[in-house]
């Protein structure tokens, strides 16, 4: 186990402590949330550099990450539906469109190719986590306007379909 799989690890594990302090439902619960959240998005961007930078990519790495990742947000998103912050509707797509380019994947791998990162997964990622850190820090840290916090929402959802449809768009896949 390297450290980038420690490191994805340690993100899987912070899931259920964000998601417990959420719904502590306090201004104290929310920042220690945020603050966990924070530290957990943080260990994505580095998992995957010192994976890169010191050679150190391995099979339990390539599914750790992702689901690690995947956990981190869907999690999260969820919780937020449950204390009522956000409707059903856009995590629904958010976790549909995941799903999909996981099983494009699959079947990527299954026909010897690999379907890497793009930059509008990266985009995607980017607006989840930060749309995520408005949810969080609004109304008890910041209150901000309804428009905003909604918005940020639909736009993420933009972005994710954007997202998948050039996974899609992009792969070279026998689907019969």
């Amino acid at each position: 186990m390297n450290l980038p799989n420690k490191l994805s690890a340690l993100r899987i594990l912070l899931v259920p402590i964000i998601i417990g302090l959420l719904f502590i439902g306090t201004f104290v619960g929310d920042l220690l949330a945020l603050i966990v959240f924070i530290a957990a998005a943080i260990t994505d961007r580095y998992d995957g550099y010192f994976a890169r930078k010191y050679d150190m990519i391995t099979a339990l790495g390539k599914i750790l990450d992702p689901l690690a990742d995947k956990l981190l947000i869907y999690g999260v998103l969820i919780a937020f539906v449950q204390i009522g912050k956000i409707t059903a509707w856009p995590v629904i797509i958010i976790i549909a469109r995941g799903l999909a380019v996981t099983g494009l994947r699959v079947v990527a791998a299954d026909q010897g190719s690999v379907i890497a990162a793009s930059i509008w997964g990266k985009v995607k990622t980017t607006i989840q986590i930060i749309t995520v850190i408005a949810l969080i820090i609004d109304p008890h840290i910041i209150n901000l306007p309804v428009y905003m916090t909604k918005g940020l929402v639909w736009i993420a959802v933009l972005i994710t379909v954007y997202s998948g449809y050039k996974y899609f768009a992009g792969a070279e896949v026998d689907y019969s």
